[in-house]
């Protein structure tokens, strides 16, 4: 009856052993997978939101065509083609809204509209969609597809700066887009800026005017 008991114990204490292997061996590759490129399960779920936000492009609400977009609506599409990427944009900008994507912050014009449009997004999680702005260099092209209009940027420069420097979404001299996101990648002590000068319309490319 002892040995049979100890036996039991034995197999159970192997199967937790092997059970904390296992999971430690999956942390390590989602640590991996984080710093090599981005967090694989948010990655997921955002490629899902993405997916989703893309349909909905596809047929927008009167609102989104109004430019009365709410919270989490998917309002056009954010193209950087140097860096071979585009993203589904979605109105706001707060943690729920970057969930889904690239956000455009309530508090800044809307593409087409007077000022400086600004867009914010992850650089590791959550599908990453800026991960590489870093990588865009001055001339470059950043397209916006809204359901009125393609707007057209060309990048001017890159700044770091602090995260409570609200003066980037400023209005200049003329129309400008910029991109934020935070800095050194896997901090959030800096912001990184991208901006750049619209420089002409053309015709839309996504929606369908109902």
């Amino acid at each position: 009856m002892i040995k049979g008991r100890s036996g039991a114990l034995g197999s159970v204490l192997r199967f937790a052993a092997s059970v904390m292997i296992v999971s430690g061996g999956l942390l390590i590759t989602d640590a991996g997978a984080t710093v090599a490129w981005q967090e694989p399960i948010s990655a997921l779920l955002a490629s899902r939101q993405q997916a989703e936000l893309g349909r909905a492009l596809e047929h927008p609400p009167a609102r989104v065509i109004r430019r009365k977009p709410l919270p989490g609506d998917a309002i056009g599409k954010i193209v950087m083609p140097s860096i071979d990427r585009s993203y589904v944009v979605v109105e706001g900008a707060k943690t729920k809204d970057l969930r889904k994507g690239p956000g455009h912050y309530a508090d800044t014009p809307l593409p087409g509209e007077r000022g400086t449009v600004g867009i914010a997004g992850h650089r590791t999680t959550h599908g990453a969609p800026f991960r590489h702005i870093d990588s865009l260099k001055p001339r470059q092209r950043v397209i916006l597809e809204m359901p009125d209009g393609t707007y057209v940027y060309r990048v001017e420069t890159t700044k770091i700066v602090d995260p409570s420097q609200v003066s980037v979404k400023r209005k200049v001299g003329y129309d400008r887009l910029i991109l934020s996101a935070c800095h050194p990648l896997y901090s959030a002590a800096q912001r990184i800026v991208v901006f750049a000068r619209f420089v002409r319309r053309e015709p839309a490319r996504v929606g369908r005017r109902r």
